[in-house]
């Protein structure tokens, strides 16, 4: 894949200053309405750090799917606001709460953390700001902290994982080590292959981990080793992902121990990984080699646009872009009609590059997820792993 080039990084906002007078109330009525005119949109994305790359690329396919509208959101203006959230779980209420209170957004679009995720989510939750999530597979946000107005236009961490046991099985690898960061989207990766797994037939040997965003993966690959097992299955994302992919290469295990993994293994990172990546199975719900027409035209789009190649991440950037414009159209640009936008969210098929998905009823995508082997750089894929796979939704409730 081609790497973005640095130059594509989009500097924050500089009107937040100004918009914040509006919060002191001494703005003259005529004023708040001109403001007002316009539809708010936040970004809370990482644009520094292992996630810098996923923060543009989601913030690019946002644009894109904007732009192919005309700019516009249900005929109104759009006026945009950026926050980097440094990928900080202890600043994600603090960074979410100054789009909210201090810019006054209509729309939170954000984040790829799941931990940062946890305080947008509470934010949205206290001031029922309508919360997109483009990214972050954490449970809560469409389990037990579910929200009317929190949707996500991505993944649950642990639907890419649930797809893959069977696919390791099927192929004979039936005792498994498993190896991640050891944080929120880690744990619910693995709640995920675990199910899958078991119910196939497979044994987990061994779970290994290390802390968030630690790379030294070294010591684990030597138990690895030592441990034989039929493969390993992993889940990594990333800066952190490419050498995790390098490592294991140079540590003599590819070739000798099939790797799999969650699709974001191989994610944005195949220039960076090189022929380590060779061979490699993942599952996701995207692939770059979909031939289809809508994802063919997507992909020159996004190519034209930005001068390289779109992602998963660059994906659901688009896919979120794309609801929201079916929300808003559907209310004619009323963002404060809650009631009819959620509605036309909830009731939405997008016709997005992976493949029509629709919304679940705890508002995360029922889609298909992809069996994909890495060749030449290119994620391939190879066949199904499962068909319009949704979460569980536990303990959603919307009341």
């Amino acid at each position: 894949m081609t790497s973005r080039l640095p130059s594509r990084r989009l500097i924050l906002s500089q009107g937040a200053a100004v918009i914040g007078a509006a919060s002191t109330g001494l703005l003259l009525p005529e004023i708040v309405r001109a403001q007002s005119s316009k539809v708010r949109v936040g970004f809370m994305l990482p644009y520094t750090g292992t996630f810098a790359q996923l923060g543009v690329a989601i913030e690019n396919g946002f644009r894109l799917a904007i732009d192919q509208q005309g700019g516009k959101l249900g005929g109104r203006e759009i006026e945009y606001f950026k926050v980097d959230d440094e990928s900080d779980p202890s600043k994600g209420i603090e960074n979410a709460s100054k789009l909210v209170q201090r810019d006054k957004v209509d729309v939170l679009v954000g984040t790829v953390h799941s931990g940062v995720q946890m305080g947008i989510q509470k934010v949205a939750r206290d001031s029922g700001v309508l919360s997109l999530i483009p990214n972050a597979g954490v449970h809560a946000a469409t389990r037990g902290l579910c929200a009317p107005n929190v949707f996500r236009t991505s993944f649950t961490n642990s639907q890419p994982t649930r797809a893959l046991g069977a696919a390791m099985v099927a192929k004979g690898h039936k005792k498994a080590v498993w190896i991640t960061w050891k944080y929120a989207a880690g744990d619910e990766a693995f709640e995920g292959f675990k199910e899958g797994y078991t119910a196939a037939g497979g044994t987990i040997v061994k779970e290994l981990g290390l802390p968030f965003p630690n790379v030294e993966f070294q010591a684990l690959l030597t138990e690895i080793a030592a441990l034989r097992p039929d493969a390993v299955a992993c889940f990594f994302a990333g800066g952190g992902a490419a050498k995790f992919i390098r490592d294991y290469a140079a540590a003599g295990l590819k070739g000798k121990i099939p790797l799999y993994g969650s699709g974001f293994l191989t994610e944005g990172v195949l220039d960076a990984a090189g022929p380590a990546a060779d061979g490699i199975i993942t599952t996701l719900h995207y692939s770059d080699s979909l031939d289809t027409p809508r994802n063919n035209a997507f992909r020159l789009a996004y190519a034209k646009t930005f001068r390289s190649q779109p992602d998963v991440y660059a994906v659901q950037g688009y896919d979120t872009g794309l609801l929201l414009i079916q929300g808003a159209n559907a209310v004619k640009g009323d963002i404060n009609n809650k009631a009819a936008l959620y509605k036309a969210m909830e009731g939405a098929t997008i016709d997005s590059p992976r493949g029509k998905w629709t919304m679940s009823k705890s508002h995360n995508p029922v889609q298909d997820i992809y069996l994909r082997v890495v060749e030449n750089k290119e994620n391939k894929v190879i066949g199904i792993a499962a068909k319009a796979l949704a979460d569980s939704g536990a303990g959603c409730k919307m009341g």
